[in-house]
């Protein structure tokens, strides 16, 4: 059974700066949009651009339409003759003409009667066009919104794909088949880039991992020889102090090793999910330091609500393991404590560790999660870990699909929050 990896932790802080206010360090969740159907994607912008164009157009075409059919409708509308005398009757309900009169007074009411039923019928026929132009601009953003999807759809296939690729999975691709355009010369592209960056992944894991492996062996033989040395009892005390030295640095390279194989290994997207129980989980990690928390005087609190989700067992409790003892191990020198929480929320498994600790300046938690990094120091110098406990813990949260967020507490230590999917 290989022994854990302790976590990095910031170092007392004496005298230093005021905490800024908190903010995220790492993967902070953006809020869906309050109304996602009106973002303006390039779809709707086509469709926008395409029908306002025939919009546009439609209304030009319509003006001129009216401009002729009202200059055809006055040149048509002078009487040929001039009406002397007689009798009439009354053809037209549109206007009123007298059916008896003569002269002046009847071609002035015919004239007025032809001017309105031109202007009825330029009414008319602006309504109609309207209606038609109206039918056409919405079957054009129709027929527009179907193409620009059409065209995009090798766009959102890249789209997905890249989604995919973000939750570590590099092995995904787009394969886009079809003309031989600018768009599948964009998706071929984005395949040769994932091989090239896949390739560089895996060599990088294997390389991780085959040197660790190779590094157990001649470290189990140290510490097997100097158990051996220490167990002779004819040795000075000399020998005593120098091979129980010996053995904690050996303890320490080989602490070291697992961890970078974990880190190794946690890089992916976990594949083989199972039921697990986020509170069975912080409880069992709180039970394995609460002897290390009794002896540094450390208290240990928190509730621990119900929170299940699909993962790995063996990674999840790592992240508690290695966030409890981070916390226990940075914490006041008396009466500080430490507070495990879980609880299901917003389809999210929570895990908060809070704990007491020395200021944390907000501007420096990101150095925490880099490997071999700690606080105001560039690499490790601590025998209380070996620098890799919260990059594990960052990088299985990510391979489970999920979040951490380090706060930095007004009163000193710190609150990390780690969010994983239901």
């Amino acid at each position: 059974m290989t022994a854990p990896a302790p976590p990095p932790a910031p170092p007392p802080a004496s005298g230093g700066p005021p905490a800024a206010p908190p903010r995220p360090t790492w993967d902070p969740p953006m809020p869906p949009p309050a109304y996602p159907w009106l973002r303006p994607t390039i779809r709707i912008r086509l469709t926008l651009l395409y029908g306002g164009m025939f919009l546009i157009a439609g209304v030009v075409l319509l003006t001129i339409i009216y401009l002729l059919a009202a200059q055809a409708l006055r040149d048509g509308a002078a009487m040929p003759i001039r009406i002397l005398g007689g009798n009439f009757e009354a053809t037209s309900d549109a206007c009123y003409l007298p059916s008896q009169g003569l002269g002046s007074d009847l071609n002035d009411a015919v004239h007025a009667c032809l001017e309105q039923q031109r202007q009825l019928a330029l009414d008319s026929l602006l309504k109609r066009s309207l209606l038609a132009l109206l039918g056409l601009a919405v079957l054009a953003f129709a027929l527009g919104y179907l193409m620009a999807g059409r065209v995009l759809a090798p766009l959102g296939r890249i789209m997905r794909t890249a989604r995919q690729v973000a939750g570590s999975d590099l092995h995904r691709r787009i394969e886009l088949d079809g003309p031989d355009d600018e768009l599948k010369e964009l998706a071929d592209t984005f395949d040769d880039m994932l091989d090239r960056l896949d390739r560089a992944f895996t060599a990088q894991q294997r390389f991780v991992a085959n040197a660790s492996h190779e590094l157990r062996t001649p470290l189990a033989i140290n510490r097997t020889l100097l158990e051996v040395q220490l167990s002779d009892p004819e040795a000075s005390p000399e020998i005593h102090q120098l091979g129980k030295t010996l053995l904690a640095t050996n303890e320490r390279s080989e602490l070291l090793v697992e961890g970078l194989l974990l880190l190794a290994r946690s890089e992916n997207e976990i594949v083989d999910r199972k039921p697990v129980d986020l509170a069975e989980v912080a409880s069992q990690a709180v039970e394995q330091v609460r002897a290390e928390a009794g002896e540094r005087g450390v208290e240990l609190r928190g509730t621990r609500q119900p929170a299940r989700l699909q993962g790995n067992g063996v990674l999840l409790e790592r992240i508690a393991l290695n966030l409890v003892q981070n916390a226990v191990r940075y914490n006041l020198p008396r009466h500080g404590w430490v507070s495990v929480r879980t609880e299901a929320r917003s389809g999210q498994a929570v895990l908060t560790v809070e704990n007491t600790g020395p200021q944390v300046p907000a501007y420096e938690v990101d150095n925490l999660f880099e490997p071999f990094r700690r606080l105001r120091t560039d690499r490790t110098g601590s025998d209380k870990g070996v620098g890799l406990g919260l990059s594990i813990v960052r990088s299985v949260a990510r391979a489970h699909g999920g979040t951490i967020t380090a706060i930095p507490r007004e009163d000193g230590g710190l609150l990390m929050r780690v969010a994983l999917p239901v």
